[in-house]
């Protein structure tokens, strides 16, 4: 069987088996004021899909690989759309808060405001190549593998950079920490 017939029957197997997990997934993802509803993402990736499965090897992981593409379209959407921007803001303070569990050391995500100011500054203040991954991981979204796709710089090195980073904001915020407390 050659891989145009095999990676159409995998997919509209699975297609047919979770549309409605799928639909469930992207809607919650956006929000109602994106210029595109669940239907519409979800019609459009699986078009792509289905117009590209000659051009993929075999694929083994079904449910990965259309979460993938379900979850890039959704970013996609999110910034093309500029009636967004609420939901955009909004979405980087809830990645903020994310973000400051991890440096703070605390699974209670209630941060007071000067600890938030102070997080974002200390952000920008990173040297570039460690903000950038900051930014790109924790904020944006990107995986380690698609951020050494698009820069060519080796996953390790990527990872190194963001705990270093991290390790930089812990120490500069950690005395404003004991301070606030």
């Amino acid at each position: 069987m050659n891989h145009q017939s095999e990676n159409s029957k995998k997919l509209n197997e699975f297609f047919n088996e979770e549309y409605t997990s799928l639909k469930t997934y992207v809607s919650s993802k956006i929000k109602a004021s994106t210029s595109m509803g669940p239907e519409d993402i979800l019609q459009d990736v699986a078009l792509k899909l289905f117009t590209g499965a000659d051009r993929y090897s075999p694929i083994n992981n079904v449910a990965g690989f259309v979460y993938r593409a379900l979850k890039n379209k959704v970013i996609d959407v999110l910034r093309s759309s500029k009636n967004d921007r609420i939901d955009y803001e909004t979405q980087n303070e809830n990645k903020l808060i994310q973000f400051a569990s991890i440096i703070y050391e605390s699974a209670d995500n209630s941060y007071p405001e000067e600890m938030k100011e102070a997080l974002k500054a200390a952000i920008v203040n990173l040297k570039p190549n460690y903000r950038n991954v900051i930014i790109a991981i924790d904020f944006e979204g990107y995986t380690y593998k698609e951020i050494e796709l698009e820069t060519g710089i080796p996953i390790g090195t990527l990872m190194s950079r963001r705990h270093r980073a991290i390790s930089l904001l812990y120490k500069k915020l950690k005395p404003k920490k004991e301070i606030i407390n």
